[in-house]
């Protein structure tokens, strides 16, 4: 049941998703073209029975299935156990399956389990919590060591926190159904945060990657009754099919889920269609990335995958996997020389030839873990504790580069107690015609993290402008770029918008969204007519504040289409805490402050920890003048986030200003103990303690700040004053010459003009 405050909120937020295009250019909201209906995997198995019992037991057979005694792994033996402070308990009864679980400090509760998640080497479970909303239990079961554990055992939360299990980051229909289940639609409302989701299969089932069968179904049935004899398919039977054939529709399909990026919409993606029609990939951005492009964060292969050389050969997943059962072609190194051999290979001539599956080659025992392929150039990272991912770039090891950038390596991984510097000297001394000497696009965007001088910048324009690199790195040296963006930069970048690659495009509109309104207006707007999706709805974000005035009908049609794709996939995504502080940047755009204040209110409910989200609410009130409306959201932002040193600060400066002393010397003592050497929070603190009369405590905390950095014209102004007070007119003269010689442009406070300055 919603509270007044609640449903008062969501009808705003709703209002705004439906009418926000009518604010902006009265265009409508755009609809995903209905495709061919689906027949279920069941339907597949009669003609296709070898590839469906490979499908059966892989790892999409066992994406998402009922909670039932075939497929339920964990031990549900109704022990009491206590798992990273969580009381557990996982119970049968009646046939049923149970999780009774209980937070520290919390009433224990009792969950219906129905359904399971994947199969080795962990599986997961689900339950429904409210409204239709299906939420992944944080404690799952090692399937290889048979036990219970907690996937985030140093981040326990309890029910109050965002990233709880029942929060927005673990509910099913939001971030994990689209990929776990076969044409899943979320069917998520707004004004009600209810889900009434619809899927076709409940799994990854066969339809899910070669699309909508039910009229191929019905013709093969029509085919067989006809000519039961022929062996001669007719062509109809391919219609509405996915054609794997054509160069690239087979990646992209499979990177619609193995890619970290963002979608378009909350529903499964009809298969075989543009990746970048319908997501936007991540760059390689500091925590997902390692700067040369090594896996940091869980980044599902694709982005990793496009950095390689084999990506650019045309090589693709089912030259390595098995596309049904999803396991490796062949054994061990056996994947590898299918191409890389003395002979070389004729499907991919640009393959280097030799014998690398040998110790000439690898300098490591042939039988040992060290002697395969993947050791080296496909090190593994381990995710949710116990699972094992592999970088799909297939790099060559550089222990020089990742030293320099501070990165793993995959020699020193596995060398433990040597470093990177014997690494590197060890494969000079084994391939000294190596590319261990060949510049890596890896030091360039460490230092673009690092270091905003002239030359960083000249050496990233380079890498962006370099097409021997894959897009992904260009774009994330654009991406870098957009961060120091100035009047020089920005002209510089103008060439990248007509680039081949649709992720640079994306990536130089998005450097260019702080660009002055008239260079968005000429150089960004067009781009709102892009043929690639992900382009248009960046260009519709970049230049949501520029007016259509001027522009012809067919300007007005493009901008108007690109709008209400933008608009389209707010709508689409609105059950995402991030997407409200979308909303509400936007509606702040068209200076609508009640659906600003809104929005933001809806990401705080979704997600307490959102203190970007309070920090707005507090500055909307603000700029309406309403000091009382900030303390409220602040005060309610401190209850959920206690320990926060900026909702610290920023209370207790509007309870100073509300003129409630006590409590504002309270909230800035407790941020300054919190963090020590801010001078910042001492100042904050002396400018209540100055008002509070208490001129020696005041000095006290100015004097630290001041031995901590702090220089600036209000800080000079308040010492000054509070050692004029306190009768030290000599200090409070020298400090006032500081101030008008480093700020001459600053109109002091009229009771320092009594000083006489030395």
């Amino acid at each position: 049941m919603l509270n007044p405050a609640q449903t008062s909120t969501r009808q705003v937020v709703a209002s705004l998703l439906f009418l926000f295009t009518f604010l902006v250019s009265q265009t409508g909201l755009a609809q995903q073209e209905e495709g061919h209906a689906f027949a279920g995997s069941q339907a597949c198995a009669s003609c296709h029975m070898e590839e469906h019992e490979a499908w059966v037991d892989s790892h999409h057979g066992w994406a998402l299935r009922e909670a039932n005694p075939e497929n339920v792994l964990g031990l549900f033996d109704g022990e009491t156990r206590e798992i990273s402070g969580v009381t557990s308990r996982f119970l049968i009864e009646d046939g049923r399956y149970f999780a009774e679980l209980q937070d520290i400090g919390g009433e224990p509760e009792r969950w219906e389990v129905l359904y399971t998640i994947g199969v080795e080497p962990l599986q997961q479970y689900m339950v429904e919590t409210r409204d239709g909303a299906l939420q992944v239990l944080d404690i799952a079961w090692d399937t290889q060591d048979g036990r219970w554990f907690h996937l985030y055992p140093d981040d326990v939360t309890t029910a109050e926190d965002g990233l709880h299990w029942t929060g927005p980051y673990k509910n099913w229909q939001a971030r994990c159904a689209s990929c776990h289940q076969t044409d899943f639609t979320k069917n998520y409302d707004p004004l009600t945060g209810a889900y009434q989701s619809t899927w076709s299969d409940l799994t990854v089932g066969c339809e899910a990657c070669h699309g909508a069968a039910r009229e191929h179904v019905a013709e093969a049935i029509a085919w067989a009754g006809d000519d039961p004899e022929s062996d001669q398919l007719p062509y109809s039977l391919t219609t509405g099919l996915v054609d794997f054939t054509v160069p690239g529709v087979e990646a992209e399909t499979c990177a619609a889920c193995h890619a970290r990026r963002s979608s378009f919409a909350g529903d499964s993606v009809p298969p075989g269609e543009p990746f970048a029609d319908h997501f936007g990939l991540s760059l390689l951005s500091d925590g997902l990335y390692h700067a040369d492009g090594q896996i940091d964060a869980e980044v599902y292969v694709y982005g990793s995958f496009v950095q390689s050389r084999m990506a650019q050969a045309g090589v693709t997943c089912s030259n390595c996997h098995d596309p049904h059962s999803g396991d490796l072609v062949a054994e061990g190194n056996g994947v590898c020389t299918q191409c890389h051999n003395p002979e070389g290979s004729t499907e991919f001539p640009s393959a280097p030839s030799g014998a690398f599956d040998s110790a000439e080659h690898h300098h490591h025992d042939p039988m040992s873990e060290a002697g395969q392929c993947v050791a080296c150039h496909m090190p593994a990272q381990n995710y949710m504790l116990i699972d094992p991912r592999r970088d799909h770039s297939f790099r060559i090891p550089r222990p020089d580069v990742a030293a320099s950038i501070g990165a793993p390596d995959a020699c020193t991984s596995c060398h433990v107690g040597q470093d990177q510097d014997w690494a590197a000297r060890t494969i000079r001394s084994w391939y000294p015609e190596g590319q261990w000497n060949t510049p890596h696009f890896g030091t360039v965007l460490h230092a673009g993290r690092n270091d905003d001088s002239e030359a960083v910048r000249t050496d990233l324009l380079a890498l962006a402008g370099d097409t021997t690199q894959p897009g992904i790195v260009r774009a994330s040296a654009i991406q870098l770029l957009g961060q120091r963006l100035d009047v020089e930069l920005g002209p510089q970048l103008y060439v990248f918008l007509e680039d081949a690659d649709p992720i640079v495009r994306t990536a130089t509109v998005n450097a260019l969204r702080v660009a002055p309104p008239g260079v968005r207006a000429t150089i960004v707007a067009p781009l709102q007519a892009d043929p690639v999706r992900s382009v248009r709805i960046a260009a519709a974000f970049a230049t949501l504040d520029l007016s259509t005035d001027g522009l012809t009908p067919e300007e007005i049609d493009v901008v108007a289409q690109a709008r209400g794709e933008m608009q389209a996939m707010l709508r689409e995504l609105a059950d995402f805490p991030e997407t409200q502080m979308q909303i509400g940047g936007m509606a702040l755009t068209l200076r609508n402050l009640d659906f600003a204040r809104a929005a933001y209110g809806e990401a705080v409910r979704m997600d307490p920890q959102q203190i970007d989200a309070w920090m707005m609410l507090g500055r909307i009130g603000l700029t309406a003048g309403d000091l009382d409306e900030v303390e409220r959201h602040l005060a309610a932002a401190r209850a959920v986030n206690p320990d926060d040193v900026t909702l610290m600060q920023s209370h207790g400066n509007i309870l100073s200003d509300l003129g409630r002393l006590d409590e504002a010397q309270a909230a800035l003592a407790m941020a300054v103990a919190a963090s020590p050497m801010d001078p910042f929070l001492r100042h904050d603190l002396a400018i209540t303690q100055s008002r509070r009369g208490e001129d020696n405590a005041a000095l006290t905390s100015l004097l630290t700040a001041q031995t901590l950095g702090a220089r600036d014209a209000e800080f000079l102004e308040l010492l000054a004053i509070t050692q004029m007070r306190l009768g030290m007119l000599d200090e409070a003269a020298a400090t006032f010459t500081t101030l008008t010689q480093s700020y001459p442009d600053f109109v002091a406070a009229d009771e320092l003009n009594a000083l006489d300055a030395p």
